[in-house]
């Protein structure tokens, strides 16, 4: 009779315990530097126009399906839904439209494409440092409020490209424009920069999904390229907002890596549309009948990751 007794006791005193770690955990909340918060800092306002300098062989075609992805921005209103549209708009819900510069009076963001150069003969090399990139920025001729976009081609090796970045972005030394740098991995390392386009590099092994403008490389260097503008438009001179470092942050697409629809965990990218007659994964549609596929964008009033689909 006293051992039954000893183990009530035990097992009442162990539900105690656990019942009080969960009501712990549901307690608990990051503090404000743990947080992806607003640091009231500058963000990117109205007018925003992009150069793009293609450093590298690329074709007319995969010109195309990366301009007409910076036209679904804000240029495409009639495009199906979910559209790309809709994507940068809730950039402006969650972040452009609590800043300082939507409380001033700015107007909502405009992406303009603008002039686009070609550097086909790579003039500095195929190893570039992020200093070059920087330097080819410049070239790109990026306009003040703006964002100079270089693109390197699958054969270009950039400092630290697929071990630990599949892009950039940064503000140029004069403060007045911001520049992004995005890489094709399709021959380094496209299960690190173009998944889940390309079996993973790393952890659990899944089939990769069909393309849905054809080209891995390209549509990866896509993905890239709206983490990319996200954390630009909302975080453009380190001092808006972010999570965690200033020097490595989180920001609004890289605080919910790996997510682009609902019920995704790692490995398995989420619950996305397919195209009937190509088979190929999306969750938008852009201009001139696009497809894309892009990221979860970090929710800071909710802590949780939205997705379109």
């Amino acid at each position: 009779m006293a051992s039954f007794v000893l183990v009530v006791v035990m097992v009442l005193s162990l539900a105690q315990v656990s019942v009080g770690s969960r009501r712990l955990m549901e307690l608990y909340r990051p503090p404000p530097s743990d947080q992806l918060t607003y640091h009231q800092g500058s963000v990117l306002s109205g007018d925003i126009p992009v150069s793009i300098l293609w450093y590298g062989k690329f074709t007319p075609a995969q010109k195309s399906i990366v301009s007409d992805f910076l036209l679904s921005l804000t240029a495409a209103p009639n495009a199906a839904k979910p559209s790309v549209g809709q994507w940068w708009g809730t950039i402006d819900q969650l972040y452009l439209s609590n800043s300082i510069a939507a409380a001033n009076g700015a107007t909502a963001t405009r992406v303009l494409l603008d002039q686009q150069v070609s550097d086909e003969a790579c003039s500095l090399g195929k190893s570039l440092t992020l200093p070059q990139v920087e330097q080819l920025a410049a070239r790109a001729g990026g306009k003040k409020g703006g964002i100079a976009l270089v693109l390197t081609d699958e054969e270009v090796t950039v400092e630290g490209f697929c071990r630990s970045r599949c892009g950039k972005h940064g503000a140029a030394p004069d403060g007045d424009s911001t520049f992004i740098w995005v890489g094709n991995s399709a021959k380094q390392c496209p299960g690190q920069c173009a998944w889940p386009f390309a079996q993973p590099q790393y952890g659990p092994q899944g089939a990769a999904l069909v393309a849905p403008n054809g080209d891995v490389g390209v549509d990866g260097m896509v993905m890239v390229l709206a983490t990319m503008a996200a954390g630009t438009v909302t975080n453009p001179y380190g001092d808006a907002f972010y999570q965690g470092a200033k020097e490595a942050p989180l920001e609004a697409c890289t605080a919910c890596p790996g997510v682009y629809g609902s019920g995704a965990y790692p490995g398995f990218p989420g619950n996305l549309l397919v195209d009937a007659t190509t088979g190929a994964s999306y969750n938008a549609n852009g201009a001139n009948g696009r497809k894309y596929l892009l990221p979860a964008l970090y929710n800071p009033a909710t802590s949780s990751c939205s997705t379109l689909v």
